[in-house]
């Protein structure tokens, strides 16, 4: 959420009936409304989100395997709570165990998944808690994989906002699995079949993510849509999505309710503004020492801006840089802001930029050439 919030005379949000809650714009990266997002909150199975992140991950390093059968503990069979209902024993492929786990939310195949990454609960709670720190999860400490009532198991509505938006980011190829409606496991209950994400058969742009609910913790859903909007292009490309996270609020219904009433807000009272197609420069600038005179600036994906309704003609940008800039770049590295602002100068983001093409250092006789120039100049 590098961009900022939103704050060219930012719409009235509505009403939301929740202990706390927040709206991203996940394509620009802006939060476009919050209540108390950074105060302490119990996630309930929201856990669930950090766990299979971890569980994404060692599938994408092939430390796992989709049909891999893991060995259910009793441990996990044991565990109280929303279940999947496996029993002690039984070799259940990994793909099975992480649809028991999203669509059912089932405690139990959370805690087969997690001995199945780390070899214990305790191990991969120790490496849920570094993964928190690496994605800037500041206010967030996982207890256990499930999310049960436990000390010291807190996060905050930004923080999940974060880690959903990072989970779409870094495993598209998974996320799919937050859509299914309904599952069960072969000879488990017909009745324990329906994903707890009432929006998922309300609203066709939803696709996710999580639900979660404890006594301490009420009702909690991130919930997420992609709708195609004007302005940003045909297909993928020109789909908007946004993330919102509604914590505590009173009921199953209740928490569908208000994360509906976000999303449709945030896609009525914003327009979303593409100021570089992906994968296209925003800026070049002028490099000193170098094997070429010239870098590009911007961002892989991009850049898109969330303005209020309305306010999307006339965008007023200035790139921020360090000056002079001095071989060797390298692609990927950070370099630069971009400040956006309307027609009228009210700030609507600063969005990070960074180098799209690696420039090397010059030779020998180009470094004193370029440094007789910075002198010079």
């Amino acid at each position: 959420m590098a961009c900022g919030v939103a704050q060219a005379q930012s719409p009235t949000p509505p009403e939301v009936a929740a202990r706390a809650w927040l709206l991203l714009d996940a394509t620009s990266g802006q939060v476009l409304a919050a209540k108390d997002p950074d105060e302490p909150v119990e996630p309930a199975s929201l856990t669930k989100l950090m766990t299979a992140y971890i569980v994404f991950d060692a599938l994408k390093a092939g430390q796992l395997t989709l049909a891999q059968k893991l060995t259910v503990s009793e441990r996990a069979w044991r565990m109280p709570g929303s279940r999947m209902f496996i029993e002690p024993g039984q070799q259940i492929p990994v793909e099975d165990l992480l649809k028991g786990m999203i669509v059912q939310s089932g405690n139990d195949a959370t805690v087969a998944l997690a001995e199945g990454v780390a070899g214990s609960v305790e191990r991969f709670v120790e490496r849920m808690n570094r993964q928190a720190q690496a994605l800037g999860l500041t206010r967030t400490r996982y207890q256990n994989p499930e999310g049960l009532t436990a000390p010291g198991h807190t996060t905050t509505a930004r923080d999940l906002a974060t880690l959903a938006l990072r989970l779409m980011q870094d495993f598209p190829e998974y996320v799919g699995y937050y859509a299914i409606q309904r599952y069960r496991y072969p000879g488990t209950p017909a009745a324990n079949d329906t994903n707890r994400n009432l929006l998922l058969f309300r609203d066709p742009t939803v696709d996710g993510l999580k639900t979660g609910h404890t006594a301490a913790a009420g009702y909690c859903l991130v919930a997420t849509a992609r709708r195609p909007v004007p302005g940003l292009g045909d297909g993928p490309a020109g789909q908007r999505r946004l993330i919102s996270v509604v914590l505590g609020a009173a009921s199953e219904n209740a928490r569908a309710a208000e994360s509906q009433k976000l999303l449709n807000w945030g896609y009525t009272a914003f327009e979303a503004v593409r100021l570089a197609a992906p994968g296209q420069p925003v800026a070049t600038a002028s490099v000193w020492k170098g094997r070429a005179d010239e870098v590009k600036l911007g961002r892989p994906q991009g850049v898109v801006v969330t303005v209020p309704a309305g306010q999307g003609k006339g965008l007023r940008t200035e790139l921020v840089r360090p000056d002079p800039l001095v071989a060797p770049l390298v692609k990927g590295q950070p370099l630069g802001t971009l400040r956006v602002r309307t027609a009228s100068g009210e700030p609507v983001a600063e969005v990070p930029l960074q180098v799209m093409e690696t420039v090397e250092e010059a030779g020998l006789l180009g470094r004193l050439w370029g440094a007789l120039r910075l002198w010079i100049r």
